[in-house]
C-alpha cells in the first residue's frame, strides 16, 4: 500500500469512527448501569427498548466506540427480510474466518490467502465480494480490506448473540 493510499484509509477509518456517535461511559457502576440507563431513558415509551454498544480496542491499538438504540414497536413492525443479506453473508464459517483475521490485521487478499485451509484466490475474493456487499467490509485500496468503523461493534454483537446462553 503506498504512503497516500495508508494516509487516506486511515483519515476513512478516523471519519467513521467520529461519525460512529457517542462513546461509551467512563466507568459504568453496577452490574446493569446500561439496562438502568435505557429504562431511564424509555420511561415514558410504552413498548421499550433495546441497546447494544461497545468500547472495543483491538490487538493493532486501533479503539472503536459505538452505540445504537431502537424501540420496540419500530423493530417489531419493520421488514426484517431487510436484514437477511447482513446475516446470510455472515452464515459461512471462512466468510467469519475472514473477518476475524481483517479485525486482527491482515489487511490484505495476499496475506489472507496465505492462511491454511481459506482456498484459492479466487474463493477467497468471492467471500469478500459477499462480505463487502453486505457492508460488513469495504475496500481500503489495492486489495486490502477492513471492517467500516461502525460495524465493528456490531459484529462483536452479532458474535456474542449466536453464543450458547
Amino acid at each position: 500500500m503506498t504512503d497516500l493510499e495508508h494516509r487516506v484509509a486511515e483519515l476513512e477509518r478516523r471519519l467513521d469512527a467520529l461519525e460512529a456517535g457517542p462513546s461509551a461511559p467512563e466507568a459504568p457502576q453496577g452490574t446493569f448501569w446500561a439496562l438502568a440507563g435505557l429504562k431511564e431513558q424509555l420511561a415514558e415509551v410504552r413498548g421499550g427498548g433495546v441497546l447494544f454498544t461497545g468500547a472495543v480496542r483491538l490487538p493493532d491499538d486501533r479503539e472503536y466506540e459505538w452505540q445504537y438504540a431502537a424501540l420496540t414497536d419500530e423493530l417489531l413492525t419493520s421488514d426484517w427480510t431487510e436484514a437477511a443479506d447482513a446475516f446470510a453473508a455472515l452464515g459461512h464459517g471462512l466468510r467469519l474466518r475472514l473477518l476475524r483475521e481483517i479485525l486482527g490485521g491482515r489487511a490484505s487478499a495476499t496475506e489472507l490467502a496465505e492462511l491454511d485451509e481459506v482456498g484459492t484466490s479466487g474463493q477467497i475474493y468471492h467471500h469478500l465480494r459477499q462480505l463487502t456487499a453486505a457492508g460488513w467490509l469495504r475496500s481500503a485500496g489495492r486489495g486490502c480490506y477492513e471492517v467500516p468503523a461502525g460495524r465493528v461493534v456490531p459484529l462483536l454483537v452479532a458474535l456474542t448473540t449466536a453464543r450458547p446462553a
